[in-house]
Order: C-alpha cells, then structure tokens, then sequence
C-alpha cells in the first residue's frame, strides 16, 4: 500500500487506515471474535494506522486493539491514534485541563498495553479550547512526560481545522471529508500542506450512505447512531449520514453509484476520491466485517480517479448535497 507522511508526527502510514468506532459501540453488535477479524485482514491488507477513542464503547475499541496488537508483536508496525476529551461529564471547555488530560491518556495508555501513545488528539472539543493557549501548553507538557508522542485534534468544523493548524506543535487534523463533504478542500487542505499538517480523514462513506447498498426502508437497529442520532440527538448531527437528510443522501448515493467505474465498488470510488485530495495522510473508513475491511484497503490500489467521473460528483455534490451541508460546517 503507498505511505504517506503523517504531517508532524514524523511516521509514514498507509493512505488508507481502519475507523474503529464500529468496533467499541453505536454501530449495532459487533463480536470480540468479529472485531479482531477485522483488525486481522486489515492490517494483513496493509492498513497500518488505526484511530480508536477511549469513549468507543467506554474503551472496549482501545482493550481490543491494545489484544491485537500483543497478537502481532512488539514490531507490528502500527500507528494507533486515539482521542480525548469525550468522557467529561459535562463536556463543557472546563474539562479539558492538564489534569484531566493526564488521566484521560493513562486510561488509554492501560487500555491498549502502552507506555506511550503514539498520537492523541482533542474529540470535538467545545470551539473555545481551540482557542486557547493553555492547551496546547497541556499537550505540550504530555509530550515531555513521555505519555504520549504527538498530539493532533478531531473537528467537527472547517473553522476549528483552521484555528488548530497554524498551532506549532499540532501533527494532525481530522475532519469530515467525503464527496458529500467537500468543504475543507477550500482553505483546510491547502493551509495544511503549507504548515506539514497531516489531514485524518474520516466518515468517508458518509455512515455507509456511499457504499450504495441502502435504500429509503434500510432500517438500523435502535443501538446504531444511524438510528438514534439522526437529527443530533446525542452528538453532532454531521457525524451521521455527514449531517446529509437520510433520503437525500440515499438518492444522491444511487447517483454517484452510476458513476462506479467496472471493477470497483461504490466505497472504492468513494475512498479513491478522498485519497486523490492533496494533502490527505490517510482515509479511516470503518468496518463491521473481514471482508468490508478488505474491500476498503483494496481502494488504495485503484487508478486515480477520471476528469469525466470527477465532474459527475462534483454535480451530485451542487445539485443534491451542498444546500445541506455547505453552510453548516
């Protein structure tokens, strides 16, 4: 699989890596046998970057990536990413101090069988910690105590990407970047190939709306945020769907499966498109079995995609999406 720098960490990773939210919780049941399957024909598919959080089911994604990573041994290769922050109770700006930060990482260092973690990044903070220089000071001060090794933020908006990446010590940004989510190519990929950012880009699929496979019945089982956060009932709407209305993205989704090229599917196409962005380090899509993880490492392997498919998405994109979402991220 071709690697790529990952921005200010100093690691080269696979452009495409493995999403590991399915695998602790709000996805529907995924098995510890089912979990480390897919771990399995990931990485032996060359995926070697894995973004986990310590909220993925209160841990469970961490305890089983931390199980398979002492299955492959102490030169596996790997790249774990994990976040913090989402376990304040209020999550509110307030929690996110140095103390806190120190007890967030040793739980996720217990959690995966580490001394330090190899990137941490900020889960969709409250906008205001962003903004301050505090911190950074804190992640800073991680780094000399050998918790962890670099540092990076999760966003939910084009706004805080930009405020985070011109901080000197930020490695990472991950954002919602998909064909159905093209705003950050405006100013967000740009300014973080000038500052050697590295962009994680995640919900590539837009929550499975393009694989191609659902339809305006599909229903998702009540523990599925498919289901219960549709309209942001527990978190951001825009990590549902890419915060696209469901039988929107569902007709959208049938379009740009029109335009799957013979011998691809629509995720590939989906997955070859983000990673054709210049300045993308790696694409995190998830999987729920073997086979799906397979299929998503197979995408790094495809020719670029054409100038005619190209132009077909950038018009489902103005005719069908942006009105949904351009404005509100």
């Amino acid at each position: 699989m071709e690697t790529r720098l990952l921005g200010r960490t100093g690691r080269s990773v696979g452009v495409v890596g493995l999403g590991c939210w399915q695998l602790g919780a709000d996805w529907g049941s995924v098995t510890e046998e089912a979990a480390l399957s897919v771990l399995e024909a990931a990485v032996d598919s060359g995926v070697t970057f894995l973004d986990t959080a310590d909220v993925y089911g209160d841990g469970r994604s961490e305890k089983l990536i931390g199980t398979f990573l002492r299955s492959r041994g102490p030169d596996h290769g790997i790249t774990v990413a994990t976040k913090m922050g989402r376990r304040a109770d209020p999550h509110t700006a307030e929690a996110y101090t140095l103390s806190w930060f120190r007890a967030w990482t040793d739980r996720s260092r217990e959690n995966l069988g580490v001394d330090t973690l190899d990137l941490v990044q900020l889960h969709c903070p409250p906008t205001e910690v962003f903004r301050r220089e505090s911190t950074y000071d804190a992640l800073d001060v991680l780094v000399d105590e050998g918790r962890i090794a670099s540092y990076g933020v999760s966003v939910e908006t084009v706004d805080e990407a930009l405020e985070a990446i011109v901080r000197p010590h930020v490695a990472t940004v991950q954002i919602i970047l998909n064909v159905f989510r093209r705003k950050p190519l405006e100013q967000v990929l740009p300014l973080a190939v000038q500052e050697g950012v590295g962009i994680i880009a995640r919900v590539p699929l837009a929550s499975g709306l393009l694989s191609g496979k659902y339809d305006e019945d599909t229903q998702f089982a009540a523990d599925d945020h498919r289901s219960y956060n549709r309209a942001g009932e527990a978190f951001d709407v825009g990590e549902t769907f890419a915060g696209v209305p469901f039988e929107v993205g569902v007709a959208a989704a049938r379009e740009v499966a029109s335009l799957t090229p013979e011998g691809w599917t629509t995720a590939q196409l989906a997955l070859r498109w983000i990673i054709d962005q210049p300045g993308v380090s790696v694409v995190i899509p998830g999987a729920r079995s073997a086979a799906q993880a397979v299929g998503n490492a197979a995408a790094a392997s495809l020719a670029p995609v054409d100038e005619e498919t190209l132009g077909g998405l950038r018009g489902i994109y103005d005719g069908r999406i942006r009105q949904h979402v351009h404005a509100r991220w």
